[in-house]
């Protein structure tokens, strides 16, 4: 089920992403965060009026998306930066996509007109994902982020939305 989150889904989404910073460069964030940080940042996405949902299964959050500011800049405020993470165990399960789909709609029925992912370029899951929901690379940074001592490219993939009708 997809839903929107709640406070108390901080905990969870914490322990999700944090695998991600320990592990792996789908992140360029390299220190773990508290459930505290992850319940800030939250409710600075929701104090914007922007969406954040969960999949939840049984009761258990197995993952979440939400949208950014792109830029600071007036004129940026119709483009959003999507993040997207599944819980490990729950990634080939189709969860990624249908929390996606679902973040997309809720886009088109905001208003925004350009959702843009940015990607680690060795991150071949996430870009299948992108492409599967519409999305095109738009750009390319060559060593523009380091992690675990190691300069990596990074992608950005851009969604143009249609208004819902």
């Amino acid at each position: 089920m997809i839903r929107s989150v709640r406070l108390s889904d901080a905990e969870a989404i914490a322990k999700i992403y944090n695998y991600y910073v320990k592990e792996t460069t789908v992140t360029f964030e390299t220190e773990e965060i508290d459930i505290t940080e992850m319940e800030k940042r939250i409710k600075k996405t929701l104090e914007y009026g922007y969406p954040f949902i969960v999949h939840e299964e049984e009761g258990i959050v197995t993952g979440y998306a939400y949208v950014r500011k792109w830029r600071e800049r007036i004129s940026y405020n119709n483009t959003l930066e999507t993040s997207i993470y599944v819980d490990k165990d729950k990634k080939t399960k189709g969860t990624g996509k249908k929390l996606y789909n679902s973040l997309i709609e809720k886009c088109k029925k905001s208003g925004v007109h350009v959702l843009i992912g940015v990607l680690s370029h060795t991150n071949t899951a996430s870009k299948k994902l992108h492409k599967n929901t519409g999305f095109e690379k738009t750009g390319h940074f060559k060593e523009a982020a380091n992690k675990f001592g190691k300069f990596i490219d990074v992608e950005f993939w851009s969604l143009i939305l249609k208004a819902a009708g």
